[in-house]
């Protein structure tokens, strides 16, 4: 079974609009959806409207969120990710996702496609891709 971290980004984009691509992940059969509350404090801090707000809370009854600390040695070493990022990896690592997708093509765009502590890193359109 795969196993999605989402980053900010994508719950942020899934809740923005209503009619996006990204709610396919909500449809997937056989998978586990998962984010930290840090990602879900970022994406619920950049939506402006109470109707947004309340598409990612019924969103995110379908996530499970992850309560931990970032901070941990579970980086592997000589990663270059701005500190507001590494949370993010963090998470997808501590919760023995499958799958880190994330739309940030900055940060982690140099890493997509590639395999971090057991985590892939691929933007969600690749994954979407593979389960039309």
């Amino acid at each position: 079974m795969d196993r999605l971290f989402l980053d900010a980004n994508i719950l942020f984009s899934a809740a923005y609009r209503s009619d996006g691509g990204l709610r396919r992940l909500w449809e997937i059969p056989g998978i586990q959806l998962i984010t930290s509350t840090y990602a879900e404090e970022e994406a619920r801090r950049n939506l402006e409207t109470s109707v947004q707000h309340a598409a990612l809370s019924e969103l995110l009854r379908h996530v499970k969120v992850l309560i931990f600390r970032p901070g941990s040695s579970l980086l592997p070493s000589g990663l270059e990710l701005p500190d507001n990022d590494r949370p993010i990896l963090e998470g997808a690592i501590f919760s023995q996702a499958t799958h880190l997708l994330t739309g940030d093509m900055k940060a982690f765009g140099v890493y997509y496609g590639r395999t971090l502590a057991g985590v892939l890193i691929l933007p969600p359109a690749t994954y979407l891709r593979g389960h039309r």
